[in-house]
């Protein structure tokens, strides 16, 4: 199986070392550099309606790289999208949902695939809209977060409650709800009272999850970054 290491303290690079025969695939641009032993070829993963599904899951491109071992064994340097952390996940014995834009590359044992989630989830979590990336098969994903990462262990009767921006992936075996704050509320007040409270407190989107598993989330929230830089350049 392809090698992957994290290497670097400060926006890593994905190092994989593969040898001869061995193949991964990863996100558009996502190759830095690459030994001559090995071969590089833009791919629909997953044929041209998985490519559609794929970019309406999580925002990938269509075609994706595929790195091949195949005049000998050797290395290549991929980085994702945004600045900030990569991590390695094993898949197999556990499998993954993905966050928009988390993905950077994967072992050729693992296939991304796409699943419905349900209308509440989809049009308030903005987590991959009504489709969303599942891993499947046995390997390793690495996925990045914008800034740094962590892993956190969510247990039963210890329910994790997380800003929607700041997940990266997630067990496939945990539950998890969509809410618009960190309290409880019921019918049409509780909800608009719900909506007021997230709107002034800044909190937005939160999930809820429950059962056994964890969940890799990154310090820093992407589209607020880039409000906060629009806002800057706007407002002089």
């Amino acid at each position: 199986m392809p090698e992957f290491t994290v290497t670097g303290d400060v926006d890593p690079f994905l190092h994989v070392s593969l040898r001869q025969g061995e193949k991964i695939y990863c996100e558009s641009d996502a190759m830095v550099m690459m030994e001559s032993t090995l071969d590089l070829k833009g791919k629909m993963t997953g044929g041209v309606m998985g490519s559609i599904m794929r970019r309406m899951a999580n925002g990938e491109s269509f075609f994706q790289q595929h790195i091949t071992a195949v005049r000998g064994a050797g290395d290549c340097l991929l980085s994702p999208t945004l600045p900030g952390a990569v991590q390695i996940v094993d898949v197999g014995p556990r499998q993954y949902l993905l966050n928009d834009g988390t993905f950077v590359a994967a072992s050729d044992g693992v296939e991304m695939k796409t699943r419905t989630q349900s209308i509440a989830n989809a049009l308030f979590a903005q987590s991959g809209g009504f489709f969303i990336m599942e891993t499947t098969g046995q390997g390793q994903i690495a996925v990045s977060g914008f800034g740094s990462m962590f892993k956190l262990d969510v247990s039963p009767g210890k329910d994790v409650v997380i800003d929607n921006s700041h997940v990266v992936c997630w067990d496939k075996s945990l539950s998890y709800e969509v809410s618009v704050t960190t309290s409880g509320g019921g019918g049409l007040g509780g909800m608009i009272g719900n909506l007021v409270n997230s709107v002034t407190s800044g909190e937005g989107i939160v999930l809820r999850f429950t059962g056994s598993g964890s969940v890799h989330v990154c310090s820093r929230n992407r589209e607020a970054f880039l409000a906060w830089i629009a806002k800057g350049k706007g407002g002089g």
